[in-house]
């Protein structure tokens, strides 16, 4: 399966940038975008020339490192999937792959295909966290939590903070990020006690950076842990509940 790839060259942040093509000839359909990556890089250093710089960590769908915007979508063509996870079975012989980072204002290059997505790490150290006493750990069934209401919270926990919904978002906003955070800690007992200094500090500081939403739902198309756009509505809502209820309620 032969593939021609585009992918951006930048050497530094202040670089403008270019694209650069390259062609692998030996790609297979059961490969990933990242194991495409991976195949070029192989042939570059081979020839002695300079490898693209992109991230990647655990290649499970996982950890979230490998968001990358494939053809103008980020993560790749497969909904709710990861770079790791677009497999080449999406393109045919002799097709072109144009590869670039995921474009935001939030997040500057800083060499090829690697990102700073520091924006997003300082809106969890705002907020995204819950502060407990240290010492034994309690029995497990000393605080009895709703089946239902635990499931729900673990959906909206398994966010992997990838930062594809910003980059697909018409208006860099990260309200499916943040809302995904703020709803899965405020629904169990454990983050209910700093509930609302929590929403305000994560949305005052989401709003440093980010853009706002218009509830456009690409954010929720992208994202390889299937955050529900009903997250979004969570940041309103508890940004709502510290003005009606006060910041500490």
């Amino acid at each position: 399966m032969r593939l021609v790839l585009e992918v951006w060259r930048q050497a530094h942040p202040a670089d403008p940038g270019r694209f650069e093509t390259h062609e692998v000839d030996d790609a297979t359909p059961e490969m990933s975008v990242v194991e495409l990556l991976d195949r070029l890089n192989e042939r570059l250093v081979e020839e002695g020339r300079e490898p693209f710089a992109f991230e990647s960590d655990c290649r499970e769908g996982i950890c979230g490192a490998c968001g990358v915007t494939v053809d103008d979508r980020p993560h790749g063509p497969q909904k709710n999937t990861p770079s790791c996870h677009q497999r080449l079975s999406s393109w045919t012989d002799g097709q072109t792959i144009r590869i670039e980072p995921l474009r935001s204002r939030v997040y500057p290059v800083v060499r090829d295909l690697v990102v700073d997505r520091s924006a997003l790490d300082r809106v969890v150290k705002a907020g995204g966290h819950v502060a407990i006493q240290a010492g034994t750990a309690p029995d497990a069934d000393t605080t009895p939590v709703d089946h239902a209401l635990a499931e729900m919270a673990l959906d909206f926990a398994a966010c992997i903070g990838c930062g594809a919904c910003v980059a697909a978002c018409p208006n860099g906003a990260a309200h499916l990020f943040v809302g995904s955070k703020l709803a899965h800690l405020a629904a169990l007992p454990g983050g209910k006690k700093e509930r609302g200094r929590r929403a305000r500090a994560m949305v005052d500081e989401m709003e440093q950076d980010f853009g706002p939403c218009s509830s456009y739902g690409e954010c929720a198309d992208v994202c390889p842990a299937g955050i529900p756009l009903a997250a979004i509505a969570v940041v309103n809502r508890e940004r709502m509940r510290v003005v009606l209820r006060g910041k500490n309620d």
